[in-house]
């Protein structure tokens, strides 16, 4: 099967949804599959071998000036070269540009109107260049950001579109009016040019068609998978050493970072042990260091001290070591997350999680066993849950059981890829059928 991915870069974060796609592009390669990973936006940023093209389209720096000047929507594709260069865009990450709220809902709008956008310059690069490729059999896009490209892929390719949908609507409900109306109003104008839609988590399968326009029909679940390559269950917890409660992810409000610092006071009031330890890692950009700041503040009022403690980005390296050297992991979103690809990894080092019973926290945990639940947005309950594993070793053996066992079973990645598969045979089949060629269908 020839298979054209489409990723979007996301600078210098380690992004799950830049993860997930490179994961399964690698393990489909591996079984001899031709997958073409194309990034728009920036190169991509993995842990693992990046599988990605080292030519990126829609080049975020042309995408922001002909945003903003109808200059730039006419330059020679020579000069656009100049910026479109994997080290001017890795230059641009670097210095953490921001946006406004209306600038991010401009540009949003702009992307979904795809050829009647002001990046159709863009979009004319990546068909000249898909001209000179030899042909695909499937098309899938990351999300329904970039859903303004499927009517034009389909007929350029003559190939049926797929979506993968996993966390667009965090994004989509943070932009401010009318932009936020609008291109949820282009989205769902789009859906008729997809022929499915993979969700990512049963809570996303369930939510999305409403939220969309989504048809049941054309909805497909295909659960997030990682590489376990060097995952190793953590070793136990020696006497004397510190409880150790970690956080793994962006460092931003929507993450609840400051909720586990509230609830991690309160069980450090209670917990029967002269030591204990916050640790936290992730991505910080520039547009939360003020929270952050404010989080660091919080964290020494309640008296917290040495005990809390930012370790920065860390490589697949680093973050299994850091994994690994975790009593629980708690990431107490403040919205419903639909992929929570953190718990997978420290499930995979036989980390207890304890997490907020919302989005698709609920299904990963209650599947694996391997954690425990509180109420959302309550730092009481996440403290009595995070209190029950420091001070339960039996139910702590088994959470972490559990959750090294079952992830494997449920969550690697060739699992992910076996479902992908299966669905991507259920499309090609059924656009066979619908071009009155069912000898060319796949088996």
């Amino acid at each position: 099967m020839r298979i054209l991915y489409i990723t979007a870069g996301a600078a210098q974060m380690y992004c799950g949804s830049c993860l997930r796609d490179n994961a399964l592009a690698s393990e489909l390669l591996a079984r001899g599959h031709d997958v073409v990973l194309v990034p728009l936006y920036t190169p991509t940023l993995t842990d693992e071998r990046n599988v990605s093209r080292e030519r990126v389209f829609f080049g975020g720096i042309s995408v922001y000036l002909e945003q903003h000047s109808a200059l730039f929507r006419h330059t020679p594709r020579l000069l656009d070269r100049l910026w479109d260069s994997k080290l001017a865009l890795k230059l641009a990450a670097r210095s953490s540009i921001q946006t406004s709220p209306r600038m991010l809902g401009e540009l949003t709008v702009s992307m979904l109107k795809g050829e009647e956008g002001r990046q159709r310059k863009e979009l004319e690069k990546l068909l000249d260049w898909l001209r000179g490729e030899p042909p695909f059999d499937l098309v899938c896009l990351p999300y329904t950001l970039l859903i303004g490209l499927a009517r034009p892929l389909r007929e350029a390719l003559a190939r049926p579109v797929c979506c993968t949908l996993q966390g667009e609507d965090l994004f989509l409900e943070g932009l401010p009016e009318p932009y936020r109306a609008e291109s949820l109003r282009l989205i769902r104008e789009n859906v008729p040019h997809v022929e499915r839609f993979l969700a990512v988590s049963r809570y996303y399968e369930e939510f999305m068609p409403g939220y969309l326009g989504i048809p049941r029909e054309k909805m497909s679940l295909v659960p997030l998978g990682i590489n376990m390559q060097g995952y190793e269950m953590r070793p136990p917890r020696e006497a004397g050493r510190p409880f150790t409660v970690g956080y793994f992810a962006r460092v931003a409000p929507e993450k609840g970072l400051h909720l586990l610092v509230e609830a991690y006071a309160l069980m450090r009031r209670d917990l029967n042990a002269p030591e204990a330890r916050l640790e936290v890692a992730g991505y910080l950009g520039a547009e939360h260091r003020d929270y952050f700041k404010g989080v660091e503040r919080r964290a020494a009022e309640l008296g917290l001290g040495r005990e809390f403690n930012y370790r920065g980005v860390l490589d697949r390296g680093g973050k299994i070591e850091f994994l690994r050297g975790l009593d629980v992991l708690s990431v107490p979103a403040t919205y419903d997350e639909p992929k929570g690809i953190f718990l997978l990894e420290a499930m995979a080092c036989g980390v207890p999680v304890v997490q907020p019973r919302r989005g698709a926290f609920t299904e990963l945990v209650e599947r694996t066993r391997g954690g425990l639940l509180a109420e959302p947005d309550d730092a009481e309950s996440l403290a009595a849950g995070l209190l029950r594993v420091a001070e339960d070793p039996a139910l702590a053996a088994e959470l972490s059981a559990n959750a090294f066992s079952n992830v494997r079973l449920q969550h690697a990645v060739t699992h992910m890829a076996d479902r992908a598969l299966e669905v991507y045979g259920e499309v090609l089949n059924s656009h066979a059928r619908a071009a009155g060629r069912p000898d060319a269908a796949v088996a």
